[in-house]
């Protein structure tokens, strides 16, 4: 189905912004401009709402009030201009799906659209018109919190799953009979956090940025985003809510791209914190004049931004220019002919068995393999004893994660409850907690040890709380929270085959986990199915399919780590050990240079083997495409899904280049002894890279090429680009 872009012409629409603005005084344009959260009084009589001050609002999950502000916009105010209602639908509205990052580790596009498609149904059906998601931002520290709600460290990666989201979001057909815009964010480059420290300030090359931060939010953009939203960070001094270079240079001129621009939460009354503001009215100057439309929360616009008009600040100009977007989005979004919903939709929608499938569905792919010793998994309940231990064995907040919007502690199926479910009738299962989720004292070991002395496998469920990642949830140390590694190591020290299910919002620093388990199963926070999906994977119902979208180093000291690094003029070659005696190297004295697990892993219980790869195009012209075939056969027992991905070097630059980076990517379903041959097609174009006068070039020259099933190994070919 083709997709309406909010942002495509439409000479209708456009006459009726400039007759809208004609009628409006400049105090009712502002109005425009303006987001403030649910507050009391705002569905009365005499509130912003009536007095045509207010555009937009945010925060309101209670259709009915909803409803109301709507019928107060349309028939009390003088105008009768209705609202935007925007919501922080980050990973589901009711039915809560795996955090983004994890969702990402599926590699699977359509999925994340249709997950993207059900929190809009369920967004759209309570009054939300606007999500503020996707959540694009290339994310290479784990420290900090909002990794949980991108895709990760790989603008490939990212740049696919932002399409998709993007498609999945805007759908048309909604139940509700509306339709929701989308609002990448934060713009630009707030995943470069110095000392990963949210809100903190980012100093990187043009280069870099153009390169890695830039392309997520332009494929967003070009999948037709109607909107998009302004980050809190600076970028090399100049703070992303007044930075007339990003905003107006980069999106509106080189882009061309003509929605709606809304600051992140007070961000344009903090460019007075940030010292480049003297006041509010000089932080509402400074962000217009930048191209900020829409000011959320701070009351500088509202409060100061006519006053700065009618002193001769700002040109009126600006304002009829932001303005009229917002009254375009409205327009484009059919708020005109249809503001509020039927209340009675939520309950027939939200939280329905269909989305819960979905749901469960979405957790399965989501969950990474990344140890399986002594075939641990899956685990053959019938007869067997299962020791459940850990602070989170049966916890419901946990698995909904950070950012769970109207999502609820008892909507979830917890770890425990997906096992006993899983095991009835077939095993005894012990439940122990342990510890609590940051204790320091170890007085549940004694219990817990014994239980997993007394069965024959210990299943520990460990990891971050949903309020341990997320905004303003960073952290300077990565291991598990209180003495969850004791716990850890308490239970595999009784010899039991023990299995480690880890729920968290980011990549942890673990290397004493992952080396004491038998098989280590990440989770991340998978949403309302938590337990049922865990529970389908421990016992084999489904076969673990997910791969890392982010790097796990092996300690804090390596972050941040990334597998698309530079060489440097003295490379560590291998992991680092061998390069010890050999000092004058780029290595750690006192750690491995490798990560923990590298991005693109992870393990299944099926075994694939890549063989024959073929370059079908050895030369390659700028303006044509690489073509690479490669085989992989099933030599398991059970079907499997295996992420096939292709990885590309360019050996000789004129800048120093990554070792690798990926170009492309496949989820291909392989049966038991079949073998499938894929055939990658890849635009040349797409190798480039910004050079030093920041142009986008491909230049000439040999290319290494690698297909494999993860970053770190796989079949390595060559080709060249020619002139």
């Amino acid at each position: 189905m083709a997709h309406k872009r909010y942002t495509d012409p439409d000479p209708a629409i456009d006459a009726k912004v400039a007759e809208l603005l004609s009628g409006m005084s400049l105090e009712e344009k502002i109005g425009q401009m303006t987001q403030r959260g649910m507050a009391p009084g705002m569905t009365d009589k005499h509130s912003p709402v009536t007095k045509g001050a207010l555009g937009s609002t945010l925060g309101v999950f209670d259709t009915a009030k909803i409803n109301e502000m709507q019928r107060r916009a349309v028939e009390e105010s003088r105008l009768g201009i209705p609202l935007i209602v925007g919501n922080d639908v980050i990973h589901g509205y009711r039915t809560i799906f795996p955090i983004p990052l994890g969702e990402a580790c599926s590699w699977d596009l359509d999925l994340i659209e249709r997950t993207a498609r059900m929190a809009a149904e369920e967004a759209s059906a309570a009054g939300t018109d606007w999500i503020f998601a996707p959540m694009v931002d290339i994310a290479r520290d784990g420290r900090w919190g909002r990794i949980a709600e991108g895709s990760g460290e790989d603008p490939v990666l990212d740049c696919a799953i932002a399409r998709a989201r993007v498609r999945g979001y805007q759908s048309e057909g909604l139940a509700s009979g509306k339709r929701i815009v989308a609002c990448p964010k934060h713009f630009v480059a707030y995943g470069a956090a110095e000392s990963g420290k949210d809100y903190n300030t980012v100093d990187l090359s043009e280069n870099l940025l153009r390169d890695v931060y830039l392309p997520p939010f332009l494929a967003a953009l070009e999948e037709g985003a109607g909107s998009i939203m302004s980050a809190f960070n600076d970028i090399n001094g100049v703070p992303a809510s007044a930075n007339s270079f990003t905003l107006r240079t980069i999106l509106r001129e080189e882009w061309d791209w003509s929605g709606v621009v809304l600051s992140d939460a007070h961000a344009v009354g903090e460019l007075i914190d940030h010292g480049v503001a003297a006041d509010y009215e000089d932080a509402a100057c400074q962000a217009v004049t930048a191209g900020v439309d829409i000011d959320m929360g701070s009351a500088a616009y509202p409060d100061h931004l006519a006053a700065a008009v009618r002193a001769g600040k700002v040109s009126e100009t600006l304002i009829d220019e932001a303005a009229g977007r917002v009254l375009r989005l409205k327009l484009m979004l059919g708020l005109f002919e249809q503001a509020t919903v039927d209340e009675s939709l939520t309950a027939r929608l939200l939280g329905c068995r269909e989305h819960r499938t979905l749901a469960r569905e979405a957790a399965v792919k989501s969950m990474v393999l990344l140890k399986n010793d002594r075939d641990a998994l899956p685990i053959k309940p019938a007869g067997k004893t299962i020791a459940v231990i850990g602070p989170l064995a049966d916890h419901r907040r946990a698995p909904l994660g950070c950012w769970h919007c109207d999502g609820r502690p008892d909507d979830v199926t917890t770890i425990l409850e997906g096992i006993r479910a899983a095991a009835a009738d077939k095993a005894r299962i012990i439940h122990i907690a342990g510890c609590g989720l940051g204790d320091d004292e170890h007085d549940g070991f004694d219990d817990a040890i014994h239980a997993a002395s007394d069965a024959d496998v210990a299943i520990v469920v460990v990891g971050e709380d949903a309020d341990m990642s997320g905004e303003a949830q960073c952290r300077a140390y990565l291991g598990l929270p209180g003495v969850q590694e004791d716990l850890v190591e308490a239970v595999a020290a009784t010899g039991t085959p023990t299995v480690a299910v880890l729920l968290t919002g980011r990549p942890l620093a673990i290397p004493t986990v992952a080396e004491d388990v038998d098989a280590l199963l990440v989770a991340w926070h998978p949403g309302v199915e938590a337990g049922t999906a865990a529970a389908d994977l421990l016992f084999g119902k489904a076969n673990p399919s997910g791969k890392l979208a982010v790097t796990f180093p092996r300690a804090v000291g390596q972050i941040p780590i990334y597998y698309a690094h530079r060489s440097t003029g003295r490379p560590a070659h291998g992991e680092g050990t061998e390069d010890w005696n050999k000092p004058y190297k780029s290595r750690y004295r006192d750690e491995w240079n490798s990560p923990l697990f590298p991005f693109g892993f992870g393990l299944s219980y099926s075994a694939f083997v890549y063989d024959a790869l073929q370059i079908l195009t050895p030369a390659v012209r700028p303006d044509g495409t690489l073509r690479v075939r490669v085989d992989v056969t099933n030599a398991g027992d059970v079907t499997g899904d295996e992420i096939v991905q292709v990885y590309v070097r360019d050996v000789v630059a004129s800048l120093t280049r990554p070792v690798k980076e990926l170009k492309a990517f496949q989820r291909v379903t392989i049966a038991p002894g079949e073998t499938r041959e894929l055939t990658f097609e890849i635009p040349a174009a797409s190798l480039g890279f910004t050079n030093a006068r920041m142009q986008y070039v491909v230049e000439p020259g040999r290319f290494e090429v690698q297909v494999g099933p993860s970053s770190a190994e796989g079949l390595v070919g060559s080709f060249q680009v020619v002139e």
